[in-house]
């Protein structure tokens, strides 16, 4: 059975990395929005612009896959 110490211990080391990861996470959105000639926002939604989107999805998850696995060690 947990000790109510470690569930903490545990809890905090959690919301610790979940903070870190969506600090990196948004300062990379916000260095790829910065970067491109265009506005992201515009062409996706008001132009329907799929590809894209597509790109930009695949973006988000090779991020979110580099930053669990800096994370986890």
């Amino acid at each position: 059975m947990l000790d109510i110490s470690q569930l903490l211990k545990a809890s905090i080391a959690t919301l610790i990395f979940v903070v870190i990861g969506l600090v990196v996470f948004a300062v990379a959105f916000f260095i790829i929005t910065k970067v491109t000639p265009f506005s992201i926002r515009k062409e996706i939604e008001e132009d329907q612009n799929t590809a894209l989107a597509i790109v930009i999805g695949s973006v988000i998850l090779g991020l979110s896959w580099i930053i669990a696995a800096a994370i986890h060690g």
